[in-house]
């Protein structure tokens, strides 16, 4: 029983790493009007404030996920945890537009080699397919949950005035919280075995960082600078480095050399589609709740404040629709998933049509909790699927895998959805019409909607299905 009980205490540490992660992307978007005004920053500024950390974040994950293995996960984990909260409070020390994007950068950075340790412990502490299935919807949870309490408290802090600028105060919030995850790291976990048999592929590291990179920052700056052909041919550039990134991978496990990927992961199938299913959930996710915030308080003249209250609804429904499907998924599998979908598009059809200047405050509260509602059906269980069938051998490279494709996923609906959103705004710069930008941004969260749909299609029809074809042959 105190063993059982020391794992558990051990997963609420954990957990820790990605709701301090979460929070900080998404707190930043209630505080985005605040941030713009306090640094002096044009819009394409602010938007690299959050692709700008989530860029430091995916292209350094699948590294720090193999840097656990190889030099111990609760080194790594406390070690990106101290920097993470030192990085956070300079951020909140910045000046200028510039000060701030560069050390967003470098405390996404941090979070790279602490997120994958807590992913990669959990399939290590929980080898009962039940436990770890139960521990990694907990991280399902926790991820989105952290993301309404990012938009909550961040209305909260924003109108809040302490001696300093409120925005200033979503950085400064990361201090206490860190020095008490730092105690709970040193006192509740124990460190792993590492894993020194293999050199750590440095080079392996430095491709695909590069690749991210080309790809990532090009998305973003390259709107506002009206497409320049640098960006249109560094994005091109990043397919082929992604291409001879995995060449190098399976030449290197061929030769038994140390790689950064152990290639043979992703002959699971269902770990491949898990993968797609999360990049344009994610994409569609993060979009979604910068957009909105930014269409409440620009387009609808909500305080942040307002803003943030009108998630707690997200909040509460997310949470009971996410401990309902938990029960029902084990006789219906993937039919909850994509009943979830349903009730998103419905939301999506319903805030098109109603969202418009006179809408009443409990509308936009009512349809954003519908959009939970159907989200905690999904989002949870999407983890699931792209885990379950990983074996604890794969444990680091799985975690930072899938870490990179969730925080991808993120930068890209930033950059691309986002994106979409802020070059509508831009066509009338007398007069943005935030109302044509926000329906435009729905329409495409539409889109990747409807890939997550055709991928949950592609997989097996009951969760007890996917238990049994999820065992890897060969592995």
């Amino acid at each position: 029983m105190e063993k059982k009980s020391s794992k558990w205490m051990a997963l609420l540490v954990i957990l820790t790493a990605p709701l301090l992660y979460v929070i900080d992307i998404f707190i930043i978007n209630m505080a985005i009007p605040g941030i713009k005004k306090g640094v002096h920053a044009t819009d394409g500024e602010v938007q690299l404030v959050i692709a700008g950390y989530l860029l430091g974040s995916a292209a350094f994950l699948i590294t720090g996920g193999r840097a656990g293995d190889y030099l111990g996960r609760k080194k790594v984990f406390f070690w990106g945890m101290f920097f993470f909260t030192l990085t956070s409070c300079l951020c909140g020390l910045s000046q200028t537009a510039l000060e701030l994007n560069i050390t967003r950068f470098f405390q996404g950075l941090s979070s790279s080699f602490m997120v994958p340790q807590s992913i990669a412990f959990i399939q290590v502490l929980f080898t009962d397919p039940r436990e770890r299935a139960k521990a990694i919807g907990w991280y399902g949870i926790t991820l989105s949950i952290a993301a309404i309490i990012g938009q909550i408290l961040g209305g909260y802090l924003v109108d809040t005035h302490f001696m300093i600028e409120g925005w200033r105060l979503i950085f400064f919030i990361n201090l206490p919280v860190g020095i008490i995850a730092l105690w709970a790291i040193h006192r509740y976990l124990k460190e792993t075995p590492r894993d020194t048999g293999q050199r750590f592929d440095y080079s392996g590291a430095l491709i695909l960082t590069t690749g991210l990179v080309c790809l990532i920052y090009p998305l973003t700056k390259g709107r506002e600078m009206g497409w320049p052909l640098w960006s249109i041919g560094v994005m091109l550039l990043s397919l082929f480095i992604f291409a001879f990134f995995i060449r190098n991978q399976q030449m290197k496990v061929a030769l038994r050399k140390g790689s950064l990927i152990d290639t043979a992961l992703f002959k699971i199938r269902e770990f491949n589609i898990g993968l797609l299913a999360v990049l344009f959930h994610f994409m569609m996710h993060t979009a979604y709740l910068l957009m909105s915030a930014i269409y409440l308080q620009n387009g609808l003249g909500f305080t942040a404040l307002d803003c943030g209250l009108a998630f707690i609804l997200h909040a509460v429904l997310f949470m009971i629709s996410s401990i309902i499907a938990s029960r029902l998924i084990v006789r219906f599998g993937k039919w909850v998933l994509q009943a979830g979908l349903l009730i998103i598009l419905i939301s999506f059809l319903l805030q098109i049509g109603l969202f418009k200047p006179a809408v009443s405050p409990f509308c936009v509260t009512l349809l954003i909790g519908i959009y939970g509602l159907g989200n905690g059906l999904v989002l949870p269980f999407l983890l699931n699927i792209a885990l379950k069938s990983v074996p604890v051998k794969f444990a680091g490279v799985a975690a930072g895998v899938f870490s990179t494709f969730q925080q991808t996923a993120s930068a890209l609906g930033i950059s691309i959805l986002g994106g979409v959103f802020y070059y509508v705004v831009s066509q009338q710069a007398s007069s943005p019409n935030y109302l044509k930008a926000f329906d435009t941004g729905i329409a495409f969260s539409i889109i990747c909607l409807g890939i997550v749909g055709i991928m949950l299609w592609m997989l097996p029809k009951t969760m007890e299905d996917n238990m049994e074809e999820l065992q890897p042959e060969g592995i």
